[in-house]
């Protein structure tokens, strides 16, 4: 049943849209309490990211979209990590009371991603103040065990020389998706057709980060982090963080077939590809004994990983293109500031 007009009170938004999706977790309350309790009797990995209307998702997008978004892009900082998503506490703030079908396709966007991911929603707030619609989760995942490595989450600043690049799934694609979603003039001189341009699009609406190779990254990476910011800024972070630089080939980047055929025709894509951020894969830093085992791991849990360079002494970032000469980008990646 389709409900016309606004939600007409805070008690309403969360009782009909936010309550079932906390049901599975007896420590959520039915969101009925001033604070849950999770019962994990393990280390855990938590991590926030906000999303807000203009900035990360376009006025118009659809309201379930947005939902599976704002879940995705905190979860993609677990799996980096090596953590199992568990929970999520949710603030959602809106310039005006929601209608009631924008609730209904957000709050079926945000069940559509708690299934994908293995979360539950736990509680959280919501108000209404001036400004873009902003949707800020924490995510809390159950940490590895330790295992063989001993480890119990994997860091961003612990890669050394020598170690290999890895990248998982294809890179450019929500860039690129972006484009398309904006109509922009230069998506038609790509040559795509329908089905190609839908696959970009979703790719942008629904980032998709590979959930099965968190355990891997515990057994095998030395360092890994998501790529949210665009590769060439992200690995730039690694790469401060650890004290080491990094260089990448550019003609080992992993791409889809539709990007592909966009960089064939307009040079500029390769900024999209290295800058333009909103991946949610992962990076990481594996040493050349564990790449191997770390590769055919990967492969039999269906992730795609692709082997894009190599850290070493010193410190920067280089990208080189087919003839090994060093490409300049005019920026790296997204900045807030």
């Amino acid at each position: 049943m389709t409900l016309a007009g606004r939600v007409t009170s805070e008690g309403e938004l969360i009782q009909r849209y936010l309550a079932p999706l906390a049901c599975t977790n007896a420590g959520a309350f039915g969101l009925r309490d001033d604070a849950a309790l999770l019962n994990i009797a393990q280390p855990l990995v938590m991590t926030m990211d906000a999303i807000a209307e203009g900035v990360h998702f376009l006025p118009g997008d659809p309201a379930a979209d947005i939902g599976w978004k704002a879940v995705a892009v905190n979860v993609s900082d677990l799996i980096a990590k090596g953590a199992t998503p568990r929970a999520y506490l949710m603030a959602l703030s809106f310039p005006e009371a929601p209608t009631h079908d924008w609730m209904a396709d957000f709050a079926r966007g945000l069940g559509e991603a708690q299934s994908a991911f293995g979360i539950t929603l736990i509680g959280g707030d919501t108000d209404r103040r001036p400004g873009p619609i902003t949707i800020t989760i924490t995510a809390i995942g159950a940490a590895a065990s330790g295992g063989s490595t001993g480890r119990h989450m994997v860091g961003r600043g612990t890669a050394r020389p020598g170690l290999l690049l890895y990248v998982t799934g294809t890179l450019g694609d929500a860039a690129l998706g972006l484009v398309v979603r904006r109509r922009e003039p230069r998506a038609a001189g790509w040559g795509l057709d329908a089905a190609q341009h839908a696959f970009l699009e979703a790719s942008y609406l629904r980032p998709r980060p590979p959930l099965a190779l968190a355990p891997l990254l515990v057994e095998y990476a030395a360092a890994a982090m998501d790529l949210s910011d665009g590769l060439a800024k992200d690995l730039g972070r690694m790469a401060a963080a650890s004290g080491v630089s990094a260089v990448v080939d550019l003609s080992r980047l992993p791409l889809s077939e539709p990007v592909t055929r966009a960089l064939a025709v307009d040079a500029s894509v390769v900024s999209a590809i290295v800058a333009g951020g909103d991946d949610y894969q992962v990076l990481c830093a594996v040493s050349h004994e564990h790449a191997a085992d770390f590769e055919a791991a990967a492969h039999r849990c269906g992730v795609r990983l692709a082997c894009i360079g190599a850290m070493g002494s010193g410190a920067g970032v280089t990208i080189r293109d087919g003839a090994g000469r060093a490409v300049a980008f005019g920026a790296t990646g997204y900045d807030h500031f």
